[in-house]
Parts: C-alpha cells; sequence; structure tokens
C-alpha cells in the first residue's frame, strides 16, 4: 500500500495542465471496438483506470501503436471473442468499472457482449439496470451467472427502437449509443444523458460515420448505419482535476494558473466556486486564481438562509467534485450544506477532516453541514486512508493547507484518477512524498 507524506502549510505558485478527461476516456477507448480501421486518440491519461481498459483492449485482440504521449492508435481488426469466456477476463475485467462500455459496441459489431460484476470506488451502490435495459429493448437476449456474477447479452441483430431511462446515467447512455449506432433503423433515447463526455463521444461517433441528432440534450435521434470508419479524437482536459486545482489554490491561499481548461465544457463549476467566495478569472482559455489573502466567503440564499451545493445530472453540478468543495468550505466564512443526492457513501470520509479539525456535522448518508473556520483556526495533520478518488484527492488538499506533517495511505485510489500527481504538485510547490 503506497502513502504520501505531506508538509502543510505552505504556499503555492504557478502552472498546473489539467491531464486529459478520465471519464471521457473510458467511454471512448470502448468506442474503438465500433470499427475495424484505425482510431486514433489524443490527450489520454496516464492513469491506472484507463491503462487496465488499454490493456483489457489489447487482450481483446485490438492493436495498439504508441504515438506519443498520451496519443495512441487502435485498430480492432482482429478481436477475440472468446476472451470474453476467459478466466482471465472475468479476473481483469472485474476490477474496473469502466469495463462495463466494453458490452454496447461488443454487442453492436459481434453479436455478444459479457462482462463480469465491475469493482471501482466504494462510494455506494451503482446499478447496471440503465445499460441492461437499453439493450433489451434493442433486442438483445440478457443472462445473468449468479455464481460467477457475470453479465451477458447477445442479439442476431440489433433493432431501433424508442426508450425513455429511468435515469439519466451517463456511462448507460453512452454504452445504448455506441450499441444503437449499428442498429437496423432508429433510435430515440429521451432522458439521455449530456455531459461534455457524452458529447465528445457521440461527436466523434459521428465523425466515424454514425448519424446521432439531437447531441447535447437530453433527447437523442440515432439512424443506424451498417458499419462505421476511422478517426482522429482529442480528449477534453478533465473538469474534475480543474476543480480540484481550483478549491487547492483557495485553501493553500496561492496563486496558480489552470491552464487549458476549456472553459466552455465546465458548466456551473466556475459558479459554484465563486458562491463559496472564490475569485476566478477567465484569462483566455485559462483559470487564474489570485491569493485569498483575507480568506473567503460563502453566499447564503437572498434570503439569508444557509447555501445547499447538491449534485445534478447536467447541466447540474457533477458529484465527483462536492468531495472537494465541502474541504474548501472548512476554511470559508460561513457555514454550507453539502447534499450527496446520487451516492450513498461518499460522504463518510468527513471523520477524518473532523479528526483534523474540520467542524463538520454528518446528518445522514447523504448531507453534511460544514461550518467554516475563516482561517482562523487551521486543520492538523493526522493519518488517514484514502477510501477513494474523490476522497483521496480531497484528503490531500486538505493535507496541504494543514499544519504540520500529515500522512496518507492507500494512495493507490488517488493514482486511478489523477496522473502523476505528487510530481505536478511539487513543481508548483507542494512539500509532498511518495513513499
Amino acid at each position: 500500500m503506497g502513502t504520501f507524506k505531506i508538509e502543510g502549510g505552505h504556499r503555492l505558485s504557478g502552472e498546473i495542465t489539467p491531464q486529459g478527461a478520465k471519464n471521457e476516456a473510458l467511454q471512448i477507448l470502448c468506442a474503438v471496438l465500433l470499427t475495424p480501421e484505425e482510431v486514433t486518440i489524443n490527450n489520454i491519461p496516464d492513469i491506472v483506470d484507463v491503462n487496465k481498459l488499454i490493456s483489457l483492449l489489447e487482450d481483446l485482440g485490438v492493436k495498439i501503436q504508441k504515438k506519443g504521449k498520451g496519443s495512441y492508435a487502435f485498430r480492432a481488426d482482429d478481436i477475440n471473442i472468446d476472451y470474453l469466456q476467459s478466466d482471465q477476463f472475468k479476473e481483469d475485467g472485474r476490477g474496473l468499472r469502466g469495463s462495463i462500455m466494453l458490452v454496447g459496441p461488443l454487442l453492436a459489431r459481434f453479436g455478444k457482449g459479457y462482462i463480469p460484476k465491475p469493482g471501482g470506488d466504494k462510494i455506494g451502490r451503482r446499478r447496471l439496470d440503465t445499460h441492461f435495459e437499453g439493450f433489451i429493448n434493442l433486442g438483445a437476449t440478457f443472462r445473468y451467472n449468479r455464481e460467477e456474477h457475470f453479465y451477458g447479452v447477445e442479439a442476431k441483430k440489433l433493432k431501433g427502437t424508442y426508450m425513455l431511462l429511468d435515469e439519466a446515467s451517463v456511462t448507460g447512455t453512452a454504452n445504448i449509443v455506441m450499441a444503437a449506432v449499428l442498429a437496423e433503423g432508429k433510435t430515440t433515447i429521451y432522458n439521455a444523458a449530456c455531459e461534455p463526455y457524452l458529447q465528445q463521444l457521440c461527436k466523434m461517433l459521428n465523425r466515424m460515420g454514425a448519424k446521432i441528432s439531437g447531441v447535447g440534450s437530453n433527447l437523442l435521434e440515432i439512424e443506424g448505419v451498417n458499419s462505421l470508419g476511422g478517426t482522429e479524437h482529442r480528449m477534453l482536459p478533465d473538469m474534475i482535476e480543474i476543480g480540484s486545482w481550483i478549491g487547492l489554490a483557495a485553501m493553500t491561499k496561492s496563486e496558480l494558473t489552470i491552464k487549458s481548461v476549456s472553459w466552455n465544457d465546465l458548466g456551473q463549476i466556475p459558479n459554484v466556486f465563486q458562491k463559496l467566495g472564490i475569485q476566478i478569472e477567465r484569462r483566455g482559455d485559462d483559470i487564474y486564481v489570485p491569493e485569498h489573502k483575507d480568506g473567503y466567503q460563502i453566499q447564503n440564499y437572498i434570503d439569508g438562509s444557509i447555501l445547499t451545493i447538491a449534485d445534478a445530472p447536467w447541466p447540474g453540478m457533477t458529484p465527483d467534485l462536492l468531495s472537494i468543495i465541502l474541504v474548501v468550505a472548512t476554511q470559508a466564512r460561513g457555514e454550507l450544506l453539502i447534499h450527496q443526492k446520487m451516492f450513498e457513501s461518499r460522504l463518510f470520509f468527513v471523520d477524518k477532516l473532523i479528526d483534523m479539525g474540520a467542524k463538520i456535522i454528518l446528518c445522514d448518508p447523504h448531507r453534511a453541514t460544514v461550518i467554516g473556520h475563516d482561517f482562523k483556526s487551521t486543520l492538523k495533520a493526522t493519518t488517514m486512508v484514502s477510501p477513494d478518488i474523490r476522497a483521496g484527492v480531497s484528503l490531500l488538499i486538505a493535507a496541504l493547507s494543514a499544519k504540520g506533517t500529515s500522512t496518507i495511505h492507500n494512495i493507490e485510489q488517488i493514482d486511478r484518477g489523477y496522473e502523476d500527481i505528487d510530481n505536478r504538485l511539487r513543481a508548483i510547490g507542494a512539500k509532498i512524498v511518495r513513499l
């Protein structure tokens, strides 16, 4: 189990460039299975979860050529479908949540797709019903081996249909879209997710020859085509990392520039940080965060009541940043209610912040009230274990702002989502050592 040792209380300065978006990568990489032609993808983050998926594709028979940092060419012209039934796949696929998105393109192109029950973060229940109900609506037959927790769908030919999704699942929508692009006839998906990463997938598929309209809305219409061709694609910067660096700058009273953020794809993120009193300046396509010498003050609602920040499907606030928002609020002036609606275990890391001296009331599994210190009392260093990717980075930000030297164990969780994070933080002045 890896460990970070962090000496907190230091001001940071300089520029930091966000990695490619992890959540986009997991969709885009699976889409290379839809064509036998070459697909080149740029700005792929070098992180554990993405590298695991690339290895899975290679084991499936995809030819992969590294062209440069973050740039790969993929050619899925000789896929070994039998690998899907192997013990090795059942083991490898189980360790990666994103492996579920292999099913849609495999079903569309080869008539069958299988997956072991995926693992991933321990942040609460994330069901797969939306994925498989979508495949069934397209005409697939579903089967489930309870003893091995192994899912499968099969179809001689998928047929387009109308479907109303029971939830605006991002991965569910992506999976169904990848299945529907090669289906016979027209597919209409209502209550579709419309996150920028899903929009990126649809734009890429359209360049490959798909016919998807309504991109960016919650009503997608897909005219099935017989085949798709190759393309080149560049992934967006990771909006969760961008939000993390905004929070880091505020908590450490640091002056930071976050480079090439793709402002138009950030949605509510800048607004939410501004509601916490954090100054954010747009400089071209960069975010400049000045040194907050006098701290920052949380806005109340116009009637004076306590501000609530809650997650919601896009264009609402992404759930992946609520843990960062919570940490940042611990040093604000004022109070804040965090309402994590989507996952019931994601706030359970707050006990570690309370140990550091934060004033937080965990109301229930979904809500926490934060009373800010206004920097009059700094957080205290402690020893912690990272429970998941986002909580791990939130604890890292807390440690960088704290007085003394903190230790974070199980940093493999952080490495799953953040590329070379310790070296990049050291480059802007952080005192962090990997053990």
